[in-house]
C-alpha cells in the first residue's frame, strides 16, 4: 500500500474507534523542546515529580522508545461532561476524572487499535501511549496539527478547546504528515488571571509546583500553608484555566459511557467529610482519584475544609 493509503486507513480508524481527531507528524528529534524542558526543570517547576527528569533523550527522540520510528500519530479523545458534577460549596474533583481511569479506557482502544491497523496494512512496530512513559504528547499533537499549546500549556483545539485526553502511536510506518497550526490565543491571558495560586507565571510556563493538580495528586506531604485560601475547594486536580479558556465555549459532550460519574455525583458535604477508605475503595475503584490514595483525598479534604 502507498504512504497515502496508509495514512487514509489509520485515519480511518481513527475516526471509527471514536476519536475527534487524528493527526501524523514526522518521527524525528524536538530540537526546539530540548532548551525549554531544561530551561523548565533547571527553575525546578516540576516540584516533586522527579521522574520528569528521567529519560530526557527518550522525551526528546522517538527514536529511543521505538527503534526505528518514521511517525508519531497523535490522537483526541473527548471527555468534556455534559454537566458539572459538583455543588459550589462541596469538594471538587477535575472532570477528567469524573468516570473510569482513562489510561485503561483509551489503552484498550489503542490495542484495537494497532491489531485493526495489522489487519490491513500488514505488520507494523511500535508502541501506544496514553500519558504514560516520557512522551511529550503536546508536543507531539501541536506539531501534527491538532491545535497549538495555549498560555495554560495544554493543547488548544479551535472546534472542541481543552476537555480532552491525547494518546500517541509511535510506529514504523511512513505516514504523510500534518503540519502545525498557528497559535490562536492572542492577547488573551484568562488562565494566567484566574490561577488562584499563580501557577502561570508567564504565557505558556507552569510553575507545577504551584499548580492545584500538583497539591492535590503529585504532591506527597502536607500541602503548604502558603494556599491557604487558594485551593477554591479542588479535591483532586483542577480545572479553573480550562474553564476560563474562551475556546472551551466549543466544546461538546462526550459519548464515552466508561466517563460517567461513578457514584460520587450525589455526595453532599457530610458524605465526603464521613468517607471512610471502604467507601472510597467502593466509589473510586476504577477511578483516577485512585492515584492520592484515602489518605491523600482526606489530607485535601481536610485541607480545603480549613480553609472555608
Amino acid at each position: 500500500m502507498s504512504i497515502h493509503s496508509n495514512t487514509e486507513v489509520i485515519k480511518s480508524i481513527a475516526t471509527e474507534l471514536g476519536f475527534s481527531f487524528c493527526g501524523i507528524s514526522k518521527a524525528e528529534f524536538l530540537e526546539q523542546e530540548a532548551p525549554k524542558l531544561e530551561e523548565w526543570l533547571k527553575k525546578g517547576y516540576h516540584g516533586q515529580m522527579g521522574y520528569l527528569e528521567n529519560h530526557f533523550d527518550k522525551r526528546l527522540d522517538p527514536s529511543k522508545l521505538v527503534p526505528g520510528a518514521k511517525s508519531v500519530v497523535s490522537l483526541i479523545y473527548n471527555y468534556s461532561p455534559q454537566k458539572t458534577h459538583q455543588s459550589e460549596a462541596g469538594p471538587k474533583i477535575a472532570k477528567y476524572a469524573y468516570g473510569q481511569d482513562y489510561h485503561h479506557v483509551i489503552k484498550d482502544k489503542l490495542k484495537e487499535f494497532t491489531l485493526r491497523l495489522t489487519e490491513e496494512v500488514g505488520q507494523v512496530e511500535g508502541r501506544a501511549f496514553v500519558d504514560s512513559a516520557p512522551v511529550m504528547e503536546r508536543q507531539w499533537a501541536a506539531k501534527s496539527g491538532l491545535g497549538w499549546i495555549g498560555k495554560n500549556s495544554l493543547l488548544l483545539n479551535r472546534n472542541m478547546g481543552s476537555f480532552f485526553f491525547l494518546a500517541e502511536l509511535i510506529i514504523d510506518l511512513e505516514l504523510e504528515s500534518d503540519g502545525p497550526i498557528k497559535d490562536y490565543c492572542g492577547t488573551c491571558t484568562a488562565c494566567q488571571d484566574a490561577c488562584p495560586t499563580d501557577a502561570i507565571p508567564q504565557p505558556y510556563v507552569i510553575d507545577g509546583s504551584r499548580c492545584i493538580s500538583y497539591l492535590t495528586i503529585e504532591l506527597k506531604e502536607e500541602i503548604p500553608n502558603e494556599f491557604k485560601d487558594k485551593m477554591e475547594n479542588w479535591a483532586f486536580g483542577c480545572d479553573i484555566c480550562q474553564e476560563v479558556c474562551p475556546w472551551n465555549r466549543f466544546s461538546k459532550p462526550h459519548n464515552e459511557p466508561k466517563f460517567q460519574p461513578q457514584g460520587w455525583e450525589g455526595f453532599n458535604s457530610r458524605d465526603w467529610e464521613e468517607m471512610t477508605e471502604e467507601v472510597f475503595q467502593k466509589v473510586f475503584k476504577k477511578s483516577a482519584v485512585k492515584r492520592t490514595k484515602f489518605g491523600g483525598l482526606k489530607r485535601n479534604l481536610d485541607f480545603i475544609k480549613k480553609t472555608n
